[in-house]
């Protein structure tokens, strides 16, 4: 069969066809940030800059385990939620048995107070919701989960 050319005829690469949509947004979003910059750069930086003396002023400071025992956590759940999901590919293994553990730690790392009540609920959440969400998406759905 020949292939057709000329202005209204369609060819379509599959290997790179999913691509598509996500270049647009990304340089739309490229673009966005550079027009409020801008527009608004120095307005920005005045707001930054006082923002960091009143906060000084205060006495107040931020949580450093909290914040970067998070940073920590969300990058060690993508990291290990890819390599358990290779382990057990198509099933959403990877999300179910990464996603307990996450969610039971990162509770942990920001409740107060912390009792026996507390801690049962906390883990009670981190095995109930991880395990709803995969049966209601990957089983009910047949949405691929990592």
């Amino acid at each position: 069969m020949e292939q057709e050319t000329g202005p209204f005829s369609v060819s379509i690469d599959f290997d790179q066809s999913h691509l598509f949509f996500p270049n647009i947004i990304h340089w739309v979003l490229v673009f966005l940030a550079l027009s409020i910059v801008l527009v608004h750069g120095r307005e920005i930086v005045r707001h930054v800059q006082g923002w960091k003396e009143s906060y000084r002023e205060h006495g107040l400071d931020y949580d450093r385990l909290r914040l970067f025992g998070t940073f920590g956590l969300v990058i060690a759940y993508f990291l290990l939620m890819n390599w358990v999901g290779q382990l057990f590919p198509n099933t959403g293994m990877g999300f179910l048995l990464v996603s307990m553990p996450f969610m039971a730690l990162l509770s942990l790392l920001y409740v107060h107070d912390l009792d026996r009540k507390k801690f049962l609920l906390i883990l009670a959440n981190s095995v109930i919701a991880p395990l709803v969400a995969w049966y209601v998406l990957a089983q009910l759905f047949y949405i691929t989960l990592p």
